[in-house]
């Protein structure tokens, strides 16, 4: 037996008519129950709307529990650097590189904050310090209830199990989502929609029009399977690594450990390193290490590959590690993603795309609805190697408002990675702080648009920013 291949020549077939139940009218209809939909829901609840969201899964999170996508990266700017072309991104919060950056600020507040604080306080998560180079090691299974916390505390409904397919409304207007569950077919209903899926699948069946992959040659980032290694010693590891520091090389950990198992032919992998990030858990390690590239994220035969490999991957990497690397003898896989995690697909084109160079150049923009500090982070489309470039010291960029509403589409905001901007600025805003941050400006913008009954790109950036500001949110910047 082996994945199901795409058929050469498929044949269409016809499928009867069919009729959907009425399942709920709200102001607004958030799809997908991700940071990016997380965000958008409390933004339009807090903004007074009445807000339901649906999620394909029996469980909220997205990438961050679906696919064990760990940890929250940071959303600090950088003070200083050191002269080495490392990783930026803070995350051996194992401590096994030194800092190379200083406390930078903080550019992204308001619903961030608020998932944090609830999973502090039911100890699911270490807060961000120098020590965890500023990112957040969480436990996904406390991040599921901290996120139905999140959502029960604002008066936001929700239908989980429930896959969105389609949309009803007309042309430029959708005014419903469609929806498969056990149950049959659903309709969620509202003015205002907004599209969390990551995947922009709400906005595509709208007619928005899209981008995916790079402009060479179309190719997106390659997907990634992460899971969770018990029975870890850290101890035991970082000794390891002191006394062998000529088998730490540079920012990818390329060991000689793993350069003889590849001799050996115990590892057969795409990615050039294994990266570890740290959880909550003194025996546990979240490892990052499997990649499938040339496949697409929407595309049902290709995330069967993907899936069947990238297991496969796990498997050697679990083994070498048991095999071969101190602190790992009695360790093993006890979790994987439910499914792969997906970095790239639709990009929907909006009425602004950022750009690499606004990401670079650390741009301001006038309808500012959230920030970004991330680097530039792309995992080669192609396989092996990862291209990684920061931001000015201390910098930090803006997504306008703008990049959250389609081309020619009304009634339709699209948040989280799914934003209207290039395949290079797609590489940093993709990172869970800032979904939540684009989550929860769309979330305000749709609940604004249905109580004026207006289309969103109606609705003025300065009122958008002046609740966001009133929810904590922050945009470098007062609105008066």
């Amino acid at each position: 037996m082996a994945p199901l291949p795409r058929p050469d020549d498929p044949v269409e077939l016809d499928l009867p008519a069919r009729r959907a139940r009425l399942a709920a009218r709200a102001d607004v209809v958030v799809v997908g129950g991700g940071p990016a939909g997380l965000g958008a829901a409390l933004g339009a609840a807090g903004a007074g709307a009445d807000v339901v969201l649906v999620e394909r899964y029996g469980f909220l999170g997205g990438n961050a529990t679906a696919a064990l996508v760990m940890p929250l990266m940071s959303w600090h700017n950088e003070i200083r650097h050191a002269d080495r072309s490392d990783r930026a991104r803070g995350e051996q919060a194992l401590r096994l590189l030194p800092d190379d950056h200083g406390p930078g600020e903080p550019v992204i507040a308001g619903a961030l904050l608020a998932l944090m604080r609830h999973l502090l306080d039911l100890d699911g998560a270490i807060a961000p310090s120098q020590q965890t180079g500023y990112t957040v090691p969480f436990d996904p299974e406390i991040y599921k209830l901290a996120a139905l916390q999140l959502l029960d505390d604002a008066g936001v409904d929700y239908l989980l199990h429930a896959f969105a397919s389609g949309v009803t409304g007309d042309d430029v207007w959708p005014r419903g989502v469609v929806l498969e569950t056990k149950s049959g077919p659903l309709v969620a209903q509202a003015p205002v929609i907004v599209d969390a899926t990551g995947d922009g699948d709400v906005a595509a069946a709208a007619g928005a029009q899209y981008d995916v992959g790079r402009d060479i040659d179309g190719l997106v980032q390659p997907i990634t399977l992460m899971f969770r290694v018990a029975q870890f010693d850290r101890d035991a590891f970082g000794s390891y690594v002191e006394r062998h520091p000529d088998q730490w090389r540079g920012v990818h950990g390329l060991w000689e450990l793993i350069e003889q198992a590849r001799v050996d032919g115990e590892l057969d992998l795409s990615r050039e390193d294994i990266l570890f990030f740290a959880t909550p858990h003194a025996q546990e390690v979240s490892v990052n290490s499997t990649r499938v590239a040339g496949v697409l994220g929407t595309d049902v035969f290709d995330l069967t590959r993907a899936e069947w490999l990238a297991r496969r991957q796990m498997d050697q990497v679990a083994r070498f590690l048991r095999r071969r690397v101190p602190g790992f003898e009695r360790a093993y896989a006890v979790q994987s993603g439910t499914q792969i995690g997906v970095r790239e697909t639709r990009r929907i084109i909006g009425d602004y795309e950022l750009t690499g160079d606004d990401v670079l150049q650390a741009r301001r923009f006038d309808d500012v609805i959230a920030r970004g500090t991330y680097p530039v982070d792309i995992h080669d489309p192609k396989g092996r190697g990862t291209v990684l470039q920061r931001l000015p010291a201390g910098g930090a960029y803006d997504i306008p408002l703008r990049c959250l509403i389609p081309r020619d589409i009304d009634g339709l905001l699209v948040a989280g990675r799914c934003i209207s901007g290039s395949h290079v600025a797609h590489s940093s805003y993709r990172v869970t702080p800032i979904a939540l941050a684009t989550g929860q400006a769309a979330g305000v913008c749709a609940a604004l648009a249905a109580r004026n009954n207006i289309a969103p790109r109606q609705v003025a950036a300065r009122d958008v920013q002046r609740v966001l500001i009133k929810q904590g949110a922050n945009l470098g910047r007062t609105v008066s």
